[in-house]
This record gives C-alpha cells, sequence and structure tokens, in this order.
C-alpha cells in the first residue's frame, strides 16, 4: 500500500509543476495578439483545475504517508501550511482567470487581472518551491 500511495504522491506532485511556469505565463501573455490570450488564460484555467485536483491528491496520499513515517511535528507544520497557502492561491487565482478571459472577450482592460493573476501565480511559484524544498530535506527540520 505504501508504495501506490508514493507513487500516486509523485504524480501529485509533478501536476503541481505547472505553477512553476505560471509567472512566466503570465509575463508573456500580455504581448500576446487577444486571440492567443484568450486561448492561453482558458488553458491556464483548465491546468488550474488539474493542478487543484492533484493538490486534493496530495493531501490524501501525504496524510497517509505522514502516518507512516517519523517526521517532525515542525515539519509537518511547515508543509501542511504551505500545502493550504498552495489551495488557497490556487482557489484565488480563479476569479481573475474569469475576469481576464471576460475582459479579452470584450475588449476591455484586464490590467486589473492581469497584475493579480502575476501576483499570485509568484506566490503559488514560491510555494511550491518551498513545499518541494521541505519534502526532499525533510530531515533539515
Amino acid at each position: 500500500m505504501y508504495g501506490v500511495m508514493l507513487f500516486l504522491h509523485i504524480v501529485g506532485a509533478l501536476s503541481l509543476g505547472f505553477y512553476l511556469i505560471l509567472p512566466i505565463v503570465f509575463a508573456k501573455v500580455a504581448k500576446l495578439s487577444p486571440a492567443a490570450q484568450e486561448g492561453t488564460v482558458s488553458a491556464v484555467k483548465t491546468l488550474n483545475t488539474y493542478a487543484q485536483i492533484g493538490l486534493a491528491v496530495q493531501l490524501l496520499t501525504g496524510g497517509y504517508l505522514m502516518t507512516q513515517g517519523e517526521y517532525s511535528i515542525p515539519w509537518m507544520i511547515i508543509v501542511v501550511v504551505l500545502l493550504l497557502a498552495i489551495g488557497a492561491f490556487s482557489g484565488i487565482i480563479g476569479k481573475p482567470l474569469r475576469q481576464m478571459l471576460e475582459s479579452i472577450r470584450s475588449n476591455s482592460g484586464a490590467a486589473q487581472a492581469a497584475g493579480k493573476l502575476r501576483t499570485f501565480s509568484t506566490l503559488l511559484c514560491v510555494c511550491v518551491l518551498l513545499i518541494t524544498f521541505f519534502m526532499v530535506y525533510s530531515h533539515i527540520i
């Protein structure tokens, strides 16, 4: 059972890798044509949904894996807080994605939504990098 859970945990982690490139995508999206912007934001919205499903897999499998090993309490707290932050930021990013899609389709300004997307995508990237660091170096704390 441990091997299956570890495999599913790693697959869930791979789905979160999408958040590592998200700041780069939103840095370049303003330079695209409106049709390309719409396609890019629509794809990001879909991928965000899949990454959130991967995050749920992370939560379930990670909870099981924590019961099978000996981890320090501070490490568990840090990891759970980072997991919740990733979940919060990925949920928050949904509304600016919808707003940006609507503003692209109606040819109105999308600057405010684009700014939020850049901010939250950067925060997501940092949180995913931090949780990856703590997963790899769980013995440090």
